[in-house]
């Protein structure tokens, strides 16, 4: 008798009820640098998200404790660097409050005018690239060409176009080159003129508003959870901003120039919103920094330090509303020219975890602009 072999042929039936697992990156090019998302789908809709993290972290934080109070302004301003002005005036800060040391009113200004430029330059990046994400490729023409107008003035008092090192602890690097102040004011009006663009062109277009609205809705709870801050946290109608509720720098002296924008949707749209009117309010702060700057005499823009500058032994928390959100320094000090220990409490870390909550529900097709609704920077993730 010829033996047979018995064959069992199916078509599997049972894929339909099996979760797949996908993986958006850490290369992909929808993400702002080297991020992945772990995402467990049912058919299109996601069921389950994990954001990856680490894979740019660079242990900055010990590096700090190798490098004096000097130095490390150098390691601050890179973990998100398109906040570089605003990540080094919290160390700063920190330092400064350690030693009980006064800065000159003409520095306090500056600084503030500055931050707001920075905090401009930070919110055009993210103008611009989110339509981008969505198929629009026009904005991101116009927020670069934005973007240089700005470029040039702070580019002119640092010499770095990203990372400007200008910060000091006691105030500022050098004084304002001879008619700065006027070319900073004809940029920021330049630049104000021509914002609209991004109402007409972004906000007026339906396919935007169709992909966006609606999108990744963010509950006010959830942000409290999750420590989100920033113009992410306000779309979600948690209105919080340190430069009103804690005010640092002269901030206590713009509360009727300063507006807090807020939101109540929370999704997408709203967090575009925020940004673009957040964006808004920071000239108007900017030209208000350029009148006070006008009035105040000649004086010094820095304190003279020792040779070896030492913070006492002690410990302290400085944050600030960095373009992103909270960023916050906690130094503890030994009294020696290094710090002993300072921590880094970075926005885009905080707020990249609520991904966890957003895209569950949602289907494979928005995950991007959700994604790219939280404005975030990756190296200020990892650190």
């Amino acid at each position: 008798m010829t033996p047979t072999t018995e064959t069992m042929v199916g078509i599997g039936g049972a894929a339909e009820s099996t979760d797949m697992v996908l993986n958006i990156g850490p290369q992909h090019p929808s993400t702002h640098g080297v991020l992945r998302l772990r995402l467990v789908l049912d058919g299109e809709r996601i069921t389950h998200a994990e954001p990856v993290i680490g894979y740019m972290h660079r242990g900055a934080e010990k590096l700090f404790e190798a490098r004096d109070y000097r130095q490390i302004i150098m390691l601050a301003n890179r973990h998100d660097w398109l906040s570089a002005f605003s990540n080094e005036l919290g160390v700063v800060l920190a330092v400064e409050r350690m030693l009980g040391m006064e800065v000159p009113t003409r520095a306090v200004w500056t600084r503030t005018l500055l931050a707001e430029l920075n905090r401009v330059l930070n919110h055009l990046m993210f103008l611009g690239s989110y339509p981008l994400e969505l198929g629009g490729i026009t904005p991101i023409f116009y927020a670069f060409t934005e973007r240089e107008e700005l470029q040039h003035v702070m580019e002119e008092i640092s010499g770095g176009r990203m990372h400007y090192m200008f910060n000091r602890v006691g105030g500022l690097k050098e004084d304002l080159p001879a008619g700065w102040t006027t070319r900073a004011r004809a940029s920021v009006a330049a630049l104000r003129s021509r914002m609209d663009r991004f109402d007409d062109l972004v906000l007026g277009n339906e396919i935007f508003r169709g992909r966006t609205r609606g999108v990744g809705a963010l509950a006010p709870e959830t942000v409290h959870a999750y420590g989100v801050s920033g113009p992410i946290a306000r779309a979600s109608g948690v209105d919080f901003d340190l430069r009103r509720d804690e005010p640092y720098l002269a901030y206590g002296e713009l509360q009727d120039t300063l507006k807090v924008v807020t939101r109540q949707e929370g999704d997408c749209l709203a967090r575009f919103e925020c940004l673009l009117e957040q964006t808004h309010n920071s000239l108007d702060l900017a030209d208000a920094c350029l009148d006070r700057l006008a009035e105040l005499p000649p004086g010094p823009i820095n304190q003279r330090l020792p040779k070896v500058l030492k913070a006492p032994e002690g410990h302290t928390y400085a944050w600030t509303e960095n373009p992103l959100g909270i960023n916050g320094y906690y130094l503890v000090s030994k009294g020696e020219k290094t710090p002993y220990r300072l921590k880094l409490r970075s926005a885009s870390y905080n707020n990249i975890q609520a991904l966890v909550e957003l895209l569950p529900g949602t289907l494979v097709a928005d995950m991007v602009a959700i994604l790219g609704s939280l404005f975030f920077v990756v190296g200020d993730i990892d650190k």
